[in-house]
């Protein structure tokens, strides 16, 4: 019957999607926390900084109280095309400030190849750490790169989440979608042995990577834009569960909207540029980097799969009103995908800094499914790089 293969094709994409979340879920238990044998690797940590006057120092307060020698680790900032005080700031609180000025050739990527440049140069560190000038680091991140490096490591992603969790209800869910986003997955894929791909924020490569594989990504999404790239050359990125940088997200709608667009749009190229050659090249080379990498560009935001199983929930309800078949096997199909999806999120609530109360803004969730389609719509087309302002810039005159 016709009907039942319209139904099968809405549930194709919302069924698979709930199987490959229920494995991430079902594969995120605690990983191993390995310690460092010595303390004598070095670390550049490179903090690209477009006019962030209001956040720097405090930034570099965080970093400053690593639990790391001292003298084995430099903090550069860059400061890239800025027309404020940020290199001023940096200096007086004794952080080392290298200039970038290009204003034809802006965004972040650009600012962090020149700094991975300038730390090869200077020859003093063994890795480089990439940190944004809005987020506090936990104490151990160098401790816990330092101890993958001696296991083999040549590129680190810290566990991501959100310094400013109680800004807003936004924050609360953004705050929980972080934590199943990259703590969830990133578990199971370090248990997969697969990579957890990059976040541009708490990453680390070494030198020795960096000389073969340059940072030499641009766009919208460079960071995992750099993943894929060594992705398709079989490296990994290890998912570091430990080592937490936390990162202020915009409280208000429409700094959010601004980021999100960016993020969404962002994740569409890169799908539409890399995800035939990720699956081309898992078959040819049985990379099980490269088909996870694959699966994990053309899989749609929770939001998306939410939304069109929500559609299929209302079909399999209402359309036996109309037309008589049996819709009994699609409820079924769509409640199972619920279940799923709740699970999941449930997994990332249990893996974030919030406690009970967050479990209440859930039910703001649908609010914020809408929201992000009606940005996705607006934002349609715009794809340049924009700064994303800070909350204390909203809050400045």
């Amino acid at each position: 019957m016709a009907i039942h293969f319209v139904l099968f094709l809405l549930a194709l994409t919302p069924s698979l999607s709930a199987l490959y979340l229920l494995f991430l879920t079902l594969l995120s238990a605690a990983v191993p926390c390995p310690q460092p044998q010595s303390r004598s690797l070095r670390f550049d940590i490179l903090i690209p900084a477009h006019d962030e006057a209001t956040v720097i120092a405090s930034t570099i307060g965080s970093l400053q109280a690593l639990n790391w020698p001292r003298e084995n680790y430099r903090l550069i900032v860059i400061a890239d095309n800025c027309s404020d005080n940020t290199a001023d700031i940096a200096r007086n609180v004794n952080a080392l400030v290298i200039e970038r000025n290009e204003p034809n050739l802006r965004g972040k990527g650009y600012a962090i190849a020149f700094g991975a440049d300038y730390s090869a140069h200077s020859g003093f560190a063994d890795a480089i750490v990439v940190v944004d000038a809005d987020s506090l680091a936990s104490p151990n991140l160098l401790e816990a790169f330092a101890a993958r490096i001696e296991q083999g490591a040549q590129a680190l992603q810290a566990n991501y989440g959100v310094s400013n969790p109680d800004a807003s209800w936004r924050t609360r869910l953004m705050t929980i979608a972080y934590a199943a986003f990259h703590a969830v997955r990133g578990r199971a894929r370090e248990r997969l042995s697969v990579s957890c791909g990059l976040r541009g924020n708490g990453m680390s490569f070494t030198h020795g990577l960096l000389a073969m594989h340059p940072l030499q990504t641009f766009s919208l999404t460079e960071d995992i834009e750099q993943g894929v790239v060594l992705g398709l050359q079989g490296i990994r990125v290890w998912h570091v569960d430990e080592a937490r940088i936390d990162t202020e997200i915009p409280s208000s709608g429409g700094n959010a909207a601004s980021q999100r667009a960016r993020w969404e749009f962002g994740r569409l190229e890169l799908a539409r540029k890399h995800a035939k050659s990720l699956f081309y090249n898992s078959i040819k080379n049985s990379n099980k980097i490269s088909l996870d990498l694959a699966v994990d560009l053309v899989l749609p935001p929770l939001s998306h799969l939410a939304l069109l199983n929500s559609v299929l929930l209302l079909a399999a309800l209402l359309l036996p009103l109309f037309i008589g078949f049996n819709a009994f096997p699609w409820l079924t199909v769509a409640l199972i995908n619920m279940l799923i999806y709740s699970l999941y999120i449930f997994r990332g609530w249990q893996l974030c800094p919030l406690g009970l109360r967050a479990l209440l803004t859930l039910f703001l969730a649908p609010f914020f499914m809408l929201w992000k389609l009606l940005i996705l719509l607006k934002s349609s087309g715009k794809k340049q790089w924009v700064k994303t302002r800070r909350n204390a810039e909203e809050d400045a005159p």
